[in-house]
């Protein structure tokens, strides 16, 4: 009669929860079961090895169990391994919705969900239910989204607004603002800290944060912009991250573009070299799918850079991203 037994599963991909602690592998060895050599234990322990040792010195059936054995608990495991839950906030900006958009493309693998700020933002992107609605500035309003997930990527990041009147014609130069309440201290540090510490508290594996190149110059025209130093509050929740314990990974993405991802040489940097040659813009597409990539590779934990890429036709595009995440050593 066949038995039933658990037994860990200990697998060797690298992503946040990609095996059950657990998994039921059925038993089916030929009687008589009763002698000590075909004890079963219900972990890996030192006897349970003992034990199958000794039965792969019995007879040949139970040889040819114990091969049947392995066999099964790896075609078992396989087949219930679990996908990672993973949450993008900002999902309605345009780099956010090619992340949500990539994750729900890969449904073997992830459990998609996104934070908006708007029911307008949510019905942008298909107003799933895996979709929510909050406000990172409010702590409270984004702790559903968070509950039960394995990773959070955030994209979320104040954005200027450009005052009217500006007329390109008269040699003007157009003035920024940023709307009350949404300057880049209240987005970029505040919001950015909630999110960190719900993940926190929620028991979160892994946070990808996607920043911006320029961050150590306090001069940089980006800070300029509406008198908000964006570029100051984000290298603060960036420092705030790598403080917290979390494994994290810290992208510096340069001039964004909206052009088509996959079809260039990544690089990587570090304290804004890269803004300092030719290549130092990148397509929002190929963020986005660092962003996803970084999931999968320890590699990619408690790192931080800079990343641009080459013109597209200047060299391979970057397919080995274990490769590329082991390259880069800063952790800030």
């Amino acid at each position: 009669m066949g038995m039933a037994t658990r037994v860990p599963f200990v697998c060797a991909s690298t992503t946040p929860n990609q095996c059950h602690k657990y998994c039921m592998v059925a038993l089916s060895f030929p009687p008589p079961v009763s002698s000590p050599s075909l004890r079963l234990h219900s972990s890996f322990s030192s006897s349970y090895f003992s034990s199958l040792a000794s039965l792969s010195l019995a007879t040949p059936r139970n040889r040819k169990a114990l091969k049947s054995l392995g066999t099964r608990i790896g075609v078992v495991a396989m087949a219930e391994t679990p996908k990672s839950t993973v949450l993008v906030t900002g999902a309605g900006g345009r780099t956010g919705q090619i992340v949500y958009k990539k994750l729900k493309e890969r449904p073997n693998q992830y459990v998609a969900r996104g934070l908006v700020r708007t029911e307008e933002s949510k019905q942008t992107i298909g107003a799933a239910d895996d979709v929510f609605v909050g406000d990172i500035r409010d702590a409270g309003s984004i702790v559903p989204a968070i509950q039960g997930i394995d990773a959070l990527i955030i994209l979320t990041s104040a954005v200027p607004q450009m005052k009217p009147g500006f007329d390109p014609t008269k040699g003007q130069r157009p003035e920024f603002y940023f709307e009350d309440d949404a300057y880049p201290e209240q987005v970029d540090w505040i919001g950015q800290k909630n999110q960190i510490d719900a993940a926190k508290a929620a028991g979160v594996k892994h946070i990808v944060l996607v920043g911006s190149m320029g961050g150590t110059d306090l001069k940089n025209p980006l800070n300029s912009l509406g008198n908000g130093n964006i570029l100051v509050w984000k290298r603060k929740a960036e420092q705030y991250l790598a403080d917290s314990g979390i494994p994290y990974t810290i992208i510096r993405a340069g001039g964004l573009q909206d052009k088509d991802g996959g079809l260039r040489e990544l690089l990587v940097g570090k304290d804004d070299e890269l803004l300092k040659t030719e290549t130092r813009t990148i397509a929002r597409a190929d963020v986005a799918e660092v962003c996803i990539q970084a999931l999968n590779y320890e590699e990619a934990k408690f790192k931080a850079f800079d990343l641009a890429s080459k013109p597209e036709g200047a060299d391979s595009a970057t397919k080995d991203f274990k490769a590329f995440f082991s390259q880069i050593t800063a952790r800030f």
